[in-house]
């Protein structure tokens, strides 16, 4: 089974499927690590830790897919990528789709938009028209090779235009062909169980920190109301400035090492990250001789 045939069962099951965003390889190999069963790329989390720039179009395509890319060859659980608004018209998105498949995703957010687009969380979003946003939805699902490739067509109509015109373009989506509607920035409960039940197909929410999302809900409460795919696009990012910005105050208040109890262990970050492997190539292809020379100044065996 391909990796997008998994996701898309996972989206298809009654249960919700829950998706931490990484922004990174080191959060990717977290996520698979603590049990999650797929990763969603953060296009936020990415933009702000590579250039320290807000998510409002600074990253081309070609930059994302390759932040994408790597991020697939560190785990082995499917990898949503963030197509932002497929980076310009239909013809744009069709080329978008491509690249993110040939770069190993197994699907693929493509977003209503204008472009520069801004996180879905904040004020001062606008969306292109209806008939637009399907001819995007449309290139995506004929660009794709796999047919089980998830496109999960984002709408940030819900802030601009109310619940009637979310529903309306999320059927519209669905009958172009995606796999999946996602909306952004949903604040209130009972709209999500209007929108589950009067959309024609899966639906998707996103978590934020701090955002618009009540902070009450559960992954349990968001299954029962019909979700079927949840996000968290920066819990690890804000965890991650949480827990450096705290180490950096207590390095500079105290004048020496951080707190070892509170930070990721230095022998697990190894572990994580592959070193036992190299270890064990090391012994298979390396001559003893060499072996013997690399770790006897510090009396270590490989």
């Amino acid at each position: 089974m391909s990796k997008a045939a998994r996701l898309k069962a996972l989206i298809e099951r009654p249960e919700i499927l829950v998706m931490p965003g990484a922004y990174d390889c080191l959060s990717a190999k977290l996520i698979e690590h603590a049990g999650f069963e797929a990763v969603q790329c953060t296009g936020l989390g990415i933009v702000a830790s590579h250039l320290g720039l807000p998510d409002v179009s600074v990253l081309s395509m070609t930059d994302m897919a390759a932040r994408t890319a790597a991020i697939v060859r560190a785990t082995d659980l499917p990898v949503m990528a963030d197509g932002d608004t497929g980076f310009g018209n239909a013809v744009n998105t069709w080329l978008t789709v491509k690249t993110f498949e040939d770069a190993g995703a197994a699907g693929i957010n493509i977003e209503d938009q204008v472009m520069p687009k801004r996180c879905g969380h904040l004020e001062g979003k606008e969306v292109i028209a209806l008939e637009e946003m399907v001819g995007k939805v449309r290139a995506a699902v004929d660009a794709r090779r796999d047919p089980a490739f998830v496109i999960n067509a984002r709408t940030d109509a819900l802030a601009v235009a109310g619940l009637d015109e979310t529903v309306r373009r999320g059927n519209a989506y669905l009958a172009a062909g995606a796999t999946m509607i996602f909306i952004d920035g949903v604040h209130d409960t009972g709209i999500i169980r209007e929108l589950t039940r009067r959309i024609d197909g899966p639906v998707a929410v996103n978590m934020v920190e701090g955002g618009k999302t009540p902070k009450s809900l559960t992954f349990a409460d968001l299954q029962a109301m019909g979700v079927a795919r949840v996000s968290l696009p920066v819990t690890l990012v804000l965890a991650a400035m949480g827990g450096m910005a705290r180490a950096l105050q207590d390095v500079h208040r105290s004048g020496a090492l951080g707190d070892e109890a509170a930070m990721y262990p230095f022998a697990d970050l190894h572990r994580l990250i592959g070193m036992d492997e190299v270890y064990a190539l090391e012994k298979r292809f390396m001559p003893s001789t060499a072996l013997d020379t690399k770790y006897k100044a510090i009396g270590q065996q490989a």
